[in-house]
């Protein structure tokens, strides 16, 4: 088995599925490796922790193999050697007996131990699947807007997922850890069989983390059965186990009546957040926001260190005059994840949730559509 890969190309390829590869199950330690297939000219690389397995295919110039050929290589000892070779071919000769690997490149010449590719398990299938197709600036927005706000509690495993659902009007996907809610839906895409599943986060950041290198919309091929799902776009291939249970109704807790509303200057904000949060009590991380009029008090402090703070911002509020308290990890976590200028914050009472949108003055309704939520704590009077 021998062939010649470009340093750079293989080394892309390498980092950019590595997260998959798992280091820490002792119990399959074959997982540890990269599994390279040779077939004529095509070099697939995959790794997989069971749940979830990618695959980067790569045409090669020249490549010497008798049908189909594997190999399992040392994932990390491979990645940290190709990383410093990044403009040089590199040529591989192995030894399908011994599994001994050469490795060439220019005056250097480094040899590693592989194993026996019968020891990798078998991949996932999706069988008797249905079938999408979704741009990948649309998938790359919907993973960036709610992934952050997905759970992390593996005794509500629903709730570590991101939850897709497909109508006959729109795509929607929703992140929830309880204390935080982020929807984003999309008019523009559309499905004629509605379904729903719970998508695992690991594959989706490797998605992601993929796609915004690309420079110009590609279009992901996404297959699914009740149990597995499949994204296939240009030279890759990701298929993961879904998260299993029924999402919870998550429109439920959208209040529906929200007369308070407060139009302010998103950067403001959100520093004004940030400095004032520095003297919050640092389990808690509570702050206070005071409406009333055209003025906004943002306000926290920690008795046990007798640490304070106050600022006033100009806004644009609407309704009665209101005291509620929200935990600024959150609120700070869905102001860097707004993109537009202005920010929409929709108030009811002290003891329900709020709801932020991007606010562009004047803009129309769009085809995107985002909305977030967080939940207030009790304020110590």
């Amino acid at each position: 088995m021998k062939f010649i890969v470009h340093g750079g190309t293989l080394s892309r390829s390498l980092q950019s599925i590595y997260s998959v590869v798992t280091t820490t199950n002792s119990a399959i330690p074959i997982l540890e490796n990269f599994l390279f297939q040779l077939d004529g000219k095509t070099l697939s690389i995959t790794a997989s922790d069971i749940e979830t397995t990618v695959t980067v295919n790569l045409e090669l110039a020249d490549a010497e193999s008798d049908g189909l050929k594997e190999i399992a290589i040392p994932a990390k000892l491979l990645s940290e050697v190709v990383k410093s070779f990044p403009s040089v071919p590199l040529s591989f000769v192995v030894d399908e007996e011994t599994y001994a690997i050469e490795l060439t490149s220019g005056e250097g010449k480094y040899k590693l131990t592989g194993a026996s590719a019968e020891e990798y398990p078998s991949f996932s299938t999706v069988e008797d699947a249905s079938q999408i197709t979704i741009p990948s600036s649309l998938l790359v927005n919907a993973i960036s807007k709610t992934i952050f706000a997905a759970g992390i509690e593996e005794t509500r495993p629903q709730m570590t997922g991101i939850y897709c659902e497909q109508t006959e009007n729109n795509i929607t996907f929703v992140g929830t850890d309880a204390h935080k809610l982020v929807r984003y839906r999309r008019s523009d895409f559309s499905n004629d069989t509605p379904t729903n599943f719970i998508l695992p986060k690991k594959p989706l950041n490797l998605i992601k983390n993929i796609l915004v290198t690309y420079k110009e919309d590609a279009d992901i091929l996404v297959e699914y059965n009740i149990n597995n799902v499949a994204f296939r776009f240009e030279n890759y291939s990701v298929v993961c186990r879904l998260i299993e249970g029924k999402y919870p109704n998550y429109e439920a807790a959208i209040p529906k009546e929200n007369p308070n509303k407060l139009i302010i200057d998103r950067a403001s904000f959100l520093n004004s957040v940030k400095r004032v949060a520095l003297f919050a009590n640092q389990s808690t991380n509570q702050i206070r926001l005071k409406l009333g009029g055209n003025e906004i008090v943002i306000s926290a402090e920690d008795i046990d260190y007798s640490n304070a703070a106050k600022e006033k911002l100009a806004c644009n509020y609407t309704g009665d005059d209101l005291e509620i308290g929200f935990n600024s990890k959150y609120l700070l976590e869905m102001l860097n994840n707004i993109d537009t200028e202005y920010v929409l914050f929709e108030m009811s009472q002290p003891n329900r949730a709020g709801i932020l949108y991007p606010y562009e003055e004047g803009v129309e309704e769009t085809t995107e559509s985002i909305l977030m939520l967080v939940m207030p704590v009790m304020l110590a009077n």
